[in-house]
C-alpha cells in the first residue's frame, strides 16, 4: 500500500488519540504504519533533502493542527 495522504491519515490518527491515553509521536507513527500495512521500505522512505520519513512528516503536521 502507498503511504496515505493527509486526508486519509486524519481520521485514523484522531481515533488513535481519542482513547484518553498519552501517546508519543513515535507510537502514533508506528500505530498508523501498522494500520495502513506499510512495508518496511515505505516506513523508511525519506523526504528529499531531509532525514525525516514521509509518514513521520505527514503525521506530525496533522498532530499540530
Amino acid at each position: 500500500m502507498a503511504i496515505p495522504n493527509y486526508q486519509n491519515i486524519m481520521l485514523p490518527l484522531l481515533k488513535y488519540a481519542v482513547d484518553g491515553q498519552e501517546h508519543s509521536m513515535r507510537e502514533a507513527i508506528g500505530a498508523l504504519a501498522d494500520q495502513f500495512n506499510l512495508s518496511e521500505d515505505e516506513r523508511k522512505e525519506l523526504l528529499p533533502l531531509t532525514r525525516v520519513t514521509l509518514q513521520e512528516r505527514r503525521t506530525k503536521v496533522l498532530m499540530l493542527i
